[in-house]
């Protein structure tokens, strides 16, 4: 099996203002519901895909919910609902009236700059010399927006690491992915794991020892490739075979390159369990177990702390 590189590009979750009509529908009926059961059968409502879901944020939690919750947060400002008691809304007259002539609901964030825009507080309606504030901070979820922000960061950071990697000695590039195994969990509490690169290495260049005796091991081979040397089959086909000779089960190739669609067909095709990563993964699985990085900055994202008024 080969483990993907690929991110999603976009999200499969419509953006918060698509989800105004549906929360409306839902508390249609007058009854006053809670947050989760609004959450719940509005994304219903908006038949989201499996997949839309279950995305999630890096942060952790998922973004069809995120984004329900600043679809609530704006119809709240504006007088559409109300909360009666805490995490508990129903909808008000001007909100009922409002969906009675907008069936259709809200269909991109200008409009819904238009709609929620006068609701807003005056400090984020200051003109900017760029764009006006309302359009940057209210058109998104701010917690997406940092998240933008820090993948903005991280793809720089990755693209740097890369260009540290290729230009690093073969025998550090060894010893860092090594490294990056040992961070990701492999080789369990006492760290058991070390490069056995250089000659007569017999075709890998590290051993993750999984248990205390060895009994299960994994075996690491890296190549320090520039950008367009792709990895084939025949190189996959190579590692498995050095693989075989140490009776093992268990593989990771990793490059700074990428591989070819047929040496990705080969290594899934194949009873060697043998993983595959390239270099847009490896230095995104580099910056999450924070190696060869050191975290800068860190902020703190504060909310009501709801049981304070209890």
């Amino acid at each position: 099996m080969t483990e993907s590189s690929s991110e999603p590009l976009e999200s499969e979750v419509p953006i918060w203002p698509h989800f105004v009509r549906h929360v409306l529908t839902v508390l249609s009926s007058g009854e006053t519901l809670h947050r989760r059961d609004i959450v719940s059968r509005s994304i219903d409502a908006a038949q989201l895909s499996e997949s839309a879901r279950t995305e999630t944020l890096n942060s952790g939690g998922f973004r069809s919910e995120q984004r329900m919750g600043w679809a609530l947060s704006n119809l709240l400002k504006a007088g559409w609902i109300e909360r009666p008691t805490r995490a508990n809304y129903r909808i008000t007259e001007t909100g009922r009236a409002w969906a009675a002539e907008h069936p259709e609901g809200i269909a991109s964030f200008s409009e819904a700059n238009r709609t929620f825009g006068p609701y807003w507080p005056a400090a984020q309606k200051r003109p900017s010399a760029v764009v006006p504030l309302e359009v940057e901070v209210e058109t998104e979820d701010p917690i997406e927006q940092i998240e933008a922000g820090i993948n903005r960061i991280a793809a720089d950071v990755g693209d740097a690491l890369l260009v540290r990697l290729r230009e690093s000695h073969p025998d550090f590039f060894e010893e860092a992915v090594v490294k990056l195994l040992l961070a990701m969990g492999y080789g369990g509490a006492e760290q058991r794991g070390r490069r056995i690169g250089g000659s007569g290495d017999g075709g890998v260049d590290g051993v993750i020892d999984q248990d205390a005796l060895g009994l299960d091991r994994i075996y690491v081979q890296a190549k320090r490739y520039a950008e367009g040397s792709n990895i084939g089959r025949e190189t996959i086909q190579a590692f498995v075979g050095a693989l075989h000779g140490v009776a093992a089960t268990k593989g990771v190739f990793i490059t700074t390159s990428r591989f070819t669609q047929n040496a990705r067909d080969y290594a899934s095709g194949i009873p060697t369990r043998t993983i595959l990563i390239d270099g847009k993964r490896l230095v995104s699985l580099m910056i999450k177990y924070r190696v060869g990085v050191q975290v800068k900055q860190s902020y703190d994202v504060v909310d009501i702390d709801e049981d304070f008024f209890e």
